[in-house]
């Protein structure tokens, strides 16, 4: 009879395979990309910014672009911060610290969740810098 299992439990073939795959090589690789990315985001934060701040109110949302590139700058610089904090947090020293990083961790996720929300709404009122905003 034929096992319903996985080649990788019964020690077939792929077993070899995902023996050499490294979680931790995995975990680095991944966490390096998501940082990239964030810094990606972020770069691209201030390039608005700074369109924003050259057109200036000619920009017939100028006070809800300026107020919505703030507020996701902010937050994840605030991410980013609690970020390096929990590298600090022993998880392993007790109840009290794994708590405080679960609290840290809800919030670094809410301010991500948000400025990804502010960016979200900030794009459907048109920041392209090669589109021209003609104003009479």
């Amino acid at each position: 009879m034929a096992s319903i299992l996985p080649a990788a439990i019964t020690g077939g073939e792929s077993d070899r395979v995902l023996k050499s795959m490294d979680a931790n090589r995995y975990a680095t690789k991944k966490t390096i990309a998501q940082g990239m990315l964030d810094i990606a985001l972020l770069t691209a934060n201030a390039s608005q910014l700074k369109y924003i701040l050259q057109v200036g109110e000619k920009h017939e949302f100028y006070t809800l672009m300026l107020t919505l590139i703030s507020i996701s700058i902010i937050l994840q610089v605030s991410a980013a911060l609690l970020a390096v904090i929990l590298t600090l947090v022993n998880f392993h020293k007790g109840e009290v610290q794994q708590r405080v990083a679960n609290i840290l961790n809800h919030f670094s996720l809410a301010f991500v969740v948000t400025a990804l929300f502010c960016d979200i709404i900030k794009m459907n009122f048109g920041l392209d810098p090669a589109v021209p905003y003609i104003h009479n």
